[in-house]
């Protein structure tokens, strides 16, 4: 599960998920690339990784097209190649309502930040990794691909979506040494998910720690997972141990859907 010589790009590299594969990449010998709004935060964490030549911060918002596009492009200006791809950015956002209440804006803007990025991240990288005979597509998706909750309409809609589209780029690329998988993560417990979470759980009629709870109640573990649990199952996904998975959307749920 080594990845010396490997180039990845992340996006939403900076906090949360995407900081957690973002570091154990680097732990196992990769060039890494990543991708978030915030220059501030990244600086930050370049400093406390520490990890010299082998991050890069390039700035973008993931609901922009160019930004994404552009993205993946300057990853391979800067380490000569792409190998591997995390599409990461995305989640439920701050505006969490009944779908009565959800506005095209607000649907649009969900759909943008998690359908459209994986779209454009992958058929960017693609075009690399055809050239190559070889890549990894990774998409961060969540167990709301596989089933719903209530006031994340725009959010399970956008899930649903990246696990079918995972599974139809598999089958077209699977002979050319690429393999493209979602990771499903249960909750977890995230600056995002203290930032967001409260209205959320308000919107469902709960308090966070209740909310937590009803998500936990369903899993066999009865925990929230971990950051670190979801970049294990990354970190397998990119090497060459998981080159015989693809087209799969792996539950990191604590068997929550255990399917």
């Amino acid at each position: 599960m080594q990845l010396e010589n490997r180039v990845a790009a992340v996006t939403g590299g900076t906090a949360g998920i995407g900081k957690g594969i973002v570091e154990i990449f680097l732990e196992n010998g990769a060039k890494v690339a990543m991708m978030a709004r915030n220059t501030e935060k990244a600086e930050k964490v370049i400093q406390e990784i520490g990890a010299e030549d082998r991050l890069i911060f390039i700035q973008g918002d993931a609901t922009n097209q160019d930004d994404v596009e552009g993205f993946i492009d300057k990853t391979i200006q800067a380490f000569g190649t792409l190998d591997i791809l995390v599409n990461n950015a995305g989640g439920a956002g701050a505006d969490l309502q009944p779908t009565v209440n959800l506005s095209d804006e607000e649907f649009d803007l969900c759909i943008k930040w998690n359908l459209y990025s994986t779209f454009w991240g992958t058929r960017r990288a693609l075009r690399t990794m055809l050239e190559n005979k070889w890549g990894r597509i990774i998409n961060i998706s969540s167990m709301e691909g596989k089933h719903g909750k209530p006031v994340v309409t725009a959010y399970t809609a956008a899930k649903h979506a990246i696990n079918g589209m995972t599974k139809s780029v598999a089958r077209e690329v699977g002979t050319e040494g690429i393999t493209v998988n979602a990771i499903c993560p249960g909750i977890i417990i995230t600056d995002i998910l203290k930032e967001n979470g409260p209205k959320t759980a308000e919107a469902m009629g709960m308090t966070l720690d209740e909310m937590i709870d009803y998500f936990t109640s369903e899993s066999a573990i009865k925990r929230p997972n971990t950051v670190e649990e979801v970049a294990a199952a990354a970190l397998l996904l990119a090497s060459e141990a998981g080159a015989g998975i693809t087209g799969t959307q792996l539950s990191v749920d604590g068997g929550t859907a255990q399917y």
